[in-house]
């Protein structure tokens, strides 16, 4: 009965697809899951907060998040404003779930960004190798070479301070680490069987890295995309935090925190509650990019 039942099991395991395994054993992991439970609450606030503009056309946004009384400045935490007030009197708690949007979604965006054109310079290096993987592969090691985060200050500093502008910074400075990624998994995938009987039924090449190499490559890439996204929302609010990044009066974690700084002493909410907020987040993608790791991780399969 038992080697019935382990065949059974075995028969079970094998009809199941790649994703319903790598959900199962990411279900195990109780830290990425509330992870991702954080993640996706933030996700629904953002687009709350989208919907509350289009809804109101702004006028919450005008009347409660940006608008300023000076008149009760850098008030605590209370019932009425759970978060305090902030150094014009604008409520600390609707400009934390306004700066939601900011900050996930661009470093979401940033990072689809570079994801695909790192991905794309990765499978033509390892795929080809030789001139063009010299060729690419120095060209990425030029950027690695900068610190990324200075990288992204000498481009805003170039093209001048907007929210594109510090899109195409933090999309530039991940690009290598996608392209280096990707090339190492093609390295391992393009002389595999299913890639020969490709091109024995005449695939371009165009066609054999879109539809087979790139595919069979993403377990890396896909845990690279969530840490990816934790360290792009931490540049983000970095260059806010300079003055490079997203302007006042919008509401920004990292813009909050610089405008913030010179309050600490009188007023802790002003300054620990932004700092809080971007904390959480990068906690949060991190713990979803650990388990996603041991998920698609064969040797942690049983």
């Amino acid at each position: 009965m038992g080697k019935k039942h382990l065949i059974a099991a075995e028969g079970a395991a094998s009809r199941r697809s790649l994703w319903e395994e790598v959900w199962r054993r990411f279900k195990k992991n109780r830290m990425a899951m509330i992870g991702m439970y954080f993640i996706l609450a933030l996700v629904a606030i953002a687009v709350a907060t989208i919907l509350i503009d289009t809804i109101t056309e702004n006028s919450v946004y005008l009347n409660h998040v940006v608008k300023q009384d000076l008149r009760k400045r850098l008030q605590g935490p209370s019932m009425a404003h759970p978060f305090g007030l902030d150094e014009f009197g604008r409520d600390m708690f609707l400009r934390m779930l306004w700066a939601v949007r900011y900050s996930l979604f661009m470093g979401t965006v940033a990072i689809i960004i570079s994801c695909i054109f790192g991905s794309l310079l990765g499978a033509f290096a390892g795929f080809y190798g030789k001139a063009a993987d010299n060729i690419i592969m120095r060209l990425m090691d030029i950027l690695l070479a900068i610190p990324s985060m200075l990288l992204a200050i000498a481009i805003v500093a170039a093209l001048g301070t907007s929210i594109v502008n510090v899109l195409i910074a933090i999309a530039i400075s991940y690009v290598p680490t996608f392209a280096r990624t990707l090339r190492a998994s093609v390295l391992t995938v393009k002389d595999q069987e299913f890639i020969e009987a490709a091109r024995a039924i005449g695939c371009s090449d165009w066609r054999i890295i879109i539809k087979y190499v790139i595919p069979n490559s993403m377990a890396p890439i896909i845990v690279q995309v969530t840490l990816g996204i934790a360290g792009a929302i931490l540049s983000i609010a970095g260059l806010s935090f300079l003055g490079l990044g997203i302007q006042p009066p919008t509401p920004e974690w990292g813009a909050m925190l610089s405008n913030a700084r010179s309050y600490i002493r009188d007023a802790w909410h002003v300054t620990v509650i932004p700092g809080m907020g971007i904390m959480f987040t990068i906690l949060a993608l991190n713990l979803v990019g650990d388990g996603l790791r041991d998920a698609l991780d064969p040797r942690l399969k049983n």
